[in-house]
């Protein structure tokens, strides 16, 4: 990584500012200029974020605004409404209310005298999101679009659902981190008013798991935002970027597909971090990328962004498994279209012998098939790694023999030549249960001669939504069903000699919540169940070197602490399993002696044979110091279930010195809807 620190134009920073709404609400903004902006002027690259621009993202906003700055451009930081220093209370994430305050605030930076009035947006994560979601608004200034790490579908495809299933996983777990962030004070340094806007956000700011757990089923709550009802809104330049080891990639080719834009999409190995700083690597120079893709559409230089492949894709190699990657092997490859011209669909039949065998390139029109029954212990699923990796140590799958053991398992033979798969691997089966709530899980590994299971992609089916997200339907025991279940996006080459697995089980923890009762999945093997691969025939060519070396500007913020651990024990005589997550961070800002840490601490439980013993329990800590001022919020949630309720407890305190200021725990509980 190179820090620069000279570029073509001097940078100054204004810290803080504000942008007024037309209701009377004060958006607090950063924003980085070159010094003449106002006498030459320049876009606007605007970050749209709940995550304070004073402290808890001022560390990654500096390396980026600045840069772009240094190159020409205002690099703008915004709170969002009730977040960080800005006015107001925020009720949920990406609201109405949300996208409406974006608009007037490109409104509001095409109109400053140091702006040329073209606006574009960055984000990654929320950032993305909403990028996404303004876009489609078609405010008249934003002309380019880049998004990380987002996604086009807020139910099927983010951290509250998954496939019809409660994630377990990370549904309280970032409901918390939202709490945590949610329940800090403005900055005394821009607000002097900061302890009566605190102790009005405390009293009035909601946790967001409400919202969430009372919307169980795809509707209009989460079609709000959902860009995929329209692609054709989005008119803006939109480059779409994800990372194999992110829990959002499925975007990715959807959006390519979807959108009738003007677009472009990367894909590399990377965690939920921007591609110039994160792991696992290689590491891209993905500021000068976006410094091309803003140039052409926000200065009209010609960059040839349009001369760039459809898609840029990092075709990964065989490896074995390991939770923690620095690098992951492959090779960059240019593909013009998506779905792929060079991608064809190969049909791998399940057999009732636990083979997986290549087939006919359609299935049988008639086949009774051979049952098999699938049936699991509640803990399968614990080596599948967290759902979201966020560039951090044993966060990634472990080996998937200790899941496999219990699992039922369809293996092919080691293959005779090497196999390329680009694309979303798809399970047809055929199925019944015993049970009228069930879910069906698949982890699709690569298997070296020695035994070692290296996951390469799952996927999970709460199977009363087979035929609807909106309106799902109670089993009918003993009934068949055929059901499609897409397993995660993949670009993978599997090395000749390996062999393929695949897994199901009817548990999937902690990524799914389970099922109320324990339930026996048949899968009708022999013909009616088939595995179908998206092969990459036809490779596009292999790009040599395609992007600079990573560089950004200088971080302001020394990190003084960082570490975390993930640890896993399963008590055999108590049949119970535990996961628990810590992490531990302090940053310090020298200008202002500003020290900002956290404390997280997640516990996931669950019993061996009892559905109901499912229990997730999540603690945050966060501490704002400087000298004469030193405030603290502690967060803690826990997550349980019985056979028709979800329950739901929550509590925050806060803190000014040791002196406690707030002090509210609430009980919530939500019929399970056939979940």
């Amino acid at each position: 990584m190179t820090i620069r620190t000279e570029f073509p134009c001097a940078v100054r920073e204004i810290e803080h500012t504000w942008v007024p709404l037309s209701d009377g609400t004060r958006l607090a903004a950063r924003i980085w200029l070159p010094v003449d902006a106002e006498m030459r002027p320049v876009p606007a690259i605007l970050e749209y974020l709940p995550y304070r621009k004073s402290d808890v993202n001022a560390s990654q906003d500096s390396t980026r605004h600045a840069y772009f700055a240094g190159f020409g451009y205002a690099g703008v930081r915004v709170d969002l409404r009730g977040t960080g220093d800005s006015d107001g209370i925020i009720c949920d994430e990406y609201l109405l209310q949300e996208q409406d305050d974006a608009v007037e605030v490109i409104a509001w930076l095409a109109a400053q005298p140091w702006c040329t009035g073209e606006v574009g947006m960055i984000g990654y994560s929320w950032g993305g999101f909403n990028g996404l979601q303004v876009a489609a608004r078609r405010p008249p200034a934003l002309k380019a679009v880049v998004t990380m790490y987002s996604t086009d579908d807020r139910y099927r495809d983010d951290c509250h659902y998954a496939g019809g299933c409660l994630l377990a996983s990370d549904m309280l777990k970032w409901a918390s981190w939202m709490r945590m962030y949610n329940a800090l004070p403005p900055d005394p340094r821009h607000r002097e008013d900061w302890r009566e806007v605190w102790l009005e956000r405390l009293a009035k700011t909601p946790a967001f798991i409400e919202p969430w757990m009372s919307h169980q089923t795809y509707g209009d709550y989460w079609r709000q935002g959902s860009v995929r009802e329209d692609y054709a809104a989005i008119e803006a330049a939109t480059l779409v970027v994800g990372g194999w080891a992110d829990a959002y990639t499925n975007a990715v080719p959807r959006l390519l597909e979807g959108l009738t834009c003007e677009r472009r999409g990367i894909i590399g190995p990377w965690a939920h971090v921007a591609p110039y700083r994160g792991k696992p690597g290689p590491l891209i120079g993905f500021l000068q990328e976006c410094l091309r893709w803003f140039d052409r559409w926000l200065k009209g230089i010609d960059t040839g962004v349009e001369n760039d492949p459809f898609l840029r894709v990092w075709m990964q190699e065989s490896v074995l498994p390991a939770d923690t990657y620095y690098e992951r092997p492959g090779r960059w490859v240019a593909e013009d279209a998506w779905p792929p011209r060079g991608v064809w669909p190969e049909r791998w039949v399940l057999g009732s012998d636990g083979t997986l065998a290549r087939g006919v390139a359609d299935p049988p029109t008639a086949a009774d098939g051979v049952p098999v029954a699938v049936s699991t212990p509640q803990h399968v699923g614990r080596m599948a790694g967290v759902w979201c990796a966020n560039g951090r140590e044993h966060e990634l799958a472990s080996d998937q023999r200790e899941d496999d053991a219990d699992s039922v398992v369809f293996d092919s033979p080691p293959l005779a030549e090497s196999l390329e798969l680009l694309g979303f691997p798809l399970l047809h089966l055929e199925v019944a249960s015993d049970k009228p709530v069930a879910l069906l899980a698949a982890r699709l590994s690569e298997v070296a001669p020695d035994g070692e299971a290296t996951l390469l992609s799952w996927g999970q089916l709460n199977l009363t939504h087979c035929e609807s997200d909106e309106t799902p339907e109670p089993l009918e025991p003993g009934r068949r069903y055929r059901v499609t279940l897409q397993l995660n996006a993949i670009g993978q080459r599997i090395a000749a000699g390996q062999h393929l697995r695949v897994a199901l089980s009817t548990t999937h923890w902690p990524h799914a919540w389970p099922s109320p009762e324990a339930a026996t999945v048949t899968v009708f093997a022999d013909g009616p169940s088939a595995l179908e691969l998206p092969v990459l025939a036809e490779p596009g060519p292999t790009l040599s070197d395609p992007f600079e070396a990573p560089e950004q500007a200088q971080d302001m913020w020394t990190h003084e602490r960082d570490e975390r651990t993930r640890e896993r024990t399963h008590d055999a005589v108590a049949r119970r399993d535990r996961i628990e997550d810590r992490e531990a961070s302090v940053e310090l800002h020298e200008a202002t002696g500003t020290r900002f840490g956290t404390e997280v601490d997640d516990v996931l439980e669950i019993a061996s044979d009892d559905p109901l013993s499912a229990r997730v329990v999540t603690r945050r800590v966060a501490r704002l110091e400087r000298p004469g001022w030193a405030v603290r919020v502690e967060c803690d949630a826990e997550m349980t279930s019985t056979a028709t309720e979800f329950v739901v407890t929550d509590r925050v305190r806060a803190f000014e010195g040791e002196e406690p200021v707030f002090d509210e725990a609430r009980e919530y509980r939500f019929p399970r809807k056939l979940m």
